[in-house]
């Protein structure tokens, strides 16, 4: 007697759903010749939004604001 195919019926592998982690937090990394300043950035603005409590309007006031942060911790990591 044959098998009725049936939805899924042989086919055991899953469709893999991707997800998005949240930033890691802030940190100024040793090495600064490896650090990838924009990705620092992003991470120190999304941060500060999430601080905010996720209200939207701000983002250019917290990219600007999370440059400069990023910016001068590096400068004071490399006059250290």
């Amino acid at each position: 007697m044959a098998r009725v195919k049936t939805p899924g019926n042989g086919n055991t592998s899953r469709k893999q759903v991707t997800t998005m982690a949240a930033p890691k937090p802030f940190e100024v990394k040793k090495n600064t010749s490896t650090v990838n300043l924009e990705e620092e950035i992003r991470i120190r603005a999304y941060q500060r939004y999430e601080e905010r409590g996720y209200e939207p309007g701000h983002e250019d006031e917290d990219w600007l604001s999370a440059e400069r942060e990023v910016l001068r911790r590096l400068d004071e990591q490399q006059s250290a």
